[in-house]
């Protein structure tokens, strides 16, 4: 035995036992006749009293070298309310090195001197398993372990059925490239690891049963950004058999305020949360994903400007952003904005004007901004009014992303709090620029609103479909939709978007089958498990949530991978790299 209690257990009850700790040396103070040692395991730190006729046993002790000590706790002189352990020390008797440490450390762990967040995070993450000894990060990985059990808890309460669907799955178009997997048996086919569970908890659904669940990981070879692990991630995935979208926003509305506040102190909104259609929130916030802590609003002043004589909002879609006492910021703040404007988002401008105390428009362009344009905009003395003018949709994007930037450098942003909406009635379909064709907009297996008769109907272009995202804080939290379970409208949905009925019987067989067998009408919902765990940490970088992330390049530089294999590996997979393709690396 190399322990009896833990390092942050022991307090003034426990004078005077007899105890064992082990755990890890964080600090030492060497006093000459005595020395001082932090020790530190998952539970806590407790202080360790060293004398002269044991110091022996520590002189090949250095920080994070691993020891069992046994000793005699006493109450401290010098008490520390900071530490659960402050009003005691163990006088040791006995040590024992259990794991020695180099003397020199990569980078410095739970060092009040060190900032770990400055150290490069490449080493970082080559040496993960040190930086994982870090307090924040490992207390971030078991709010993780927390908040996996508190949704099982939750989901099961409310009837769901946990199961696991396959990982070696096939090749689906859900948006993003796929990781192949060779097949050694079947030589020249490839599994595909599943960009989501979607296809098989479908068929659970055909299977009859009523309400399947599970922390499913997911792999979509993408660009890793700091709110999106690159290669895995993990999902709260479920479906529900006889569901409309209502039953779907239920289930979400009960589970996630109910894990978030055991998670947090911050204030949590409560369901029903607020619905934004997709159009509505491209025109309010120029993004599908809207910060709903932030209380500036965009406005379009397109036609208030119809007749303008200023050449750039000529023949512009014109979005307008009020801020409120911006006028208190001076003319370096504009000129700031405008920079961000121009280099950061690619616009060609950022045109701007403010109310004076006695109600006047002065700077920027108030000369082209009349004062009936100020009344219709609704601008006070003391505000500020900014001018995105652009394409739409190119003016809708950046009036978004000034709309963001204006409210982190006012710090405009409700404090400690959690806003939730949903983003509803997104576009069956957009228009793919590069391939000049229609492709779906979001989830291809979702039901379209209308039906078959919409999609025989309609425009493309004009269908909107029973789809919908969680958003918190300005992150996409969740997709999730009503599934379109009838063969002839999933046939004809995928034909508009290129795809033949050949082409669906052999990508989605198993679908296209089962729902000639009898399918209940079904919706499901998928919230984001590491976005969850990093919104809840207050983290803004998804990569100090997950125990052994990717870097930015999505390659795992601890493990060096991804890296080659031997010839004879990939002839059991009937595979040939060419010496250019190795030369690439």
């Amino acid at each position: 035995m190399y322990r009896n209690h833990n390092c942050g257990e022991l307090n003034i009850k426990n004078v005077n036992e007899e105890v064992m700790l082990a755990g890890w040396v964080q600090r030492i103070r060497n006093l000459g006749e005595i020395q001082f040692v932090d020790l530190r395991d998952e539970k806590g730190i407790t202080q360790l009293v060293i004398s002269k006729d044991i110091a022996d046993a520590m002189k090949d002790v250095t920080p994070e070298t691993v020891i069992s000590v046994t000793g005699k706790v006493e109450e401290r002189s010098n008490k520390n309310p900071k530490m659960p352990t402050g009003d005691i020390e163990i006088i040791v008797s006995k040590i024992e090195v259990l794991g020695k440490c180099k003397s020199t450390l990569p980078f410095e762990i739970n060092s009040e001197k060190v900032d770990i967040s400055n150290v490069r995070e490449d080493l970082r993450l080559q040496y993960r398993y040190l930086d994982l000894r870090n307090e924040k990060i490992h207390n971030n990985i078991l709010l993780r372990s927390s908040i996996m059990k508190s949704i099982r808890k939750h989901m099961d309460e409310l009837g769901f059925t946990e199961i696991q669907t396959p990982i070696l799955a096939n090749s689906s178009p859900e948006g993003a490239r796929d990781y192949l997997v060779p097949s050694r048996l079947h030589a020249g086919k490839f599994y595909a690891l599943p960009q989501a569970p979607q296809q098989f908890k479908q068929l659970l659904m055909c299977s009859g049963f009523d309400k399947y669940y599970q922390i499913a990981p997911c792999f979509r070879d993408e660009d890793p950004r700091a709110d999106r692990a690159p290669g895995e991630f993990y999902q709260l995935d479920f479906e529900m058999a006889f569901a409309t979208q209502e039953d779907v926003f239920k289930v979400i509305e009960d589970v996630l305020p109910k894990v978030f506040k055991e998670h947090s102190s911050w204030k949590v909104d409560e369901g029903p949360f607020v619905r934004i259609p997709y159009n509505e929130a491209m025109e309010k916030y120029g993004i599908d994903k809207p910060d709903l802590r932030n209380p500036l609003i965009i406005k379009d002043a397109t036609e208030l400007f119809a007749n303008t004589e200023f050449n750039a909002f000529k023949d512009k879609t014109i979005k307008v952003i009020i801020v409120p006492k911006g006028a208190e910021q001076g003319r370096k703040f504009f000129d700031q904005m405008g920079e961000f404007a121009v280099e950061e988002l690619g616009a060609k401008g950022l045109a701007w004007v403010k109310v004076d105390e006695e109600n006047n428009l002065v700077g920027g362009i108030a000369k082209f901004v009349t004062d009936e344009i100020k009344t219709e905009l609704g601008a006070k003395i003391g505000d500020a009014i900014f001018f995105i003018a652009d394409e739409k949709a190119q003016a809708q994007k950046i009036a978004g992303q000034v709309r963001i930037e204006l409210g982190k450098r006012l710090d405009l942003l409700e404090k400690d709090v959690f806003k939730f909406c949903w983003i509803v009635d997104f576009p069956m379909y957009e228009y793919n620029e590069e391939e000049k064709k229609i492709d779906f907009s979001h989830n291809p297996f979702s039901m379209p609103q209308g039906g078959l008769d919409a999609l025989s109907n309609k425009e493309p272009l004009d269908i909107l479909a029973y789809q919908y995202d969680l958003v918190c804080n300005g992150y996409e939290l969740s997709s999730g939709a009503v599934r379109n379970h009838n063969p002839e409208t999933m046939v004809k949905a995928f034909e508009i978007a290129g795809y033949t009925e050949e082409d669906v019987k052999t990508k989605f067989g198993a679908l296209y089958t089962a729902f000639s067998y009898g399918t209940p009408p079904h919706a499901g919902c998928a919230p984001g498990l590491d976005r969850m765990v990093m919104l809840i940490a207050d983290s803004e970088n998804i990569r100090e949530v997950i125990a052994f992330p990717k870097n930015k390049k999505a390659r795992d530089v601890m493990m060096d991978s991804p890296n080659f294999v031997t010839d004879e590996q990939l002839k059991d997979v009937h595979i040939v790299v060419t010496e250019e393709e190795q030369n690439q690396e």
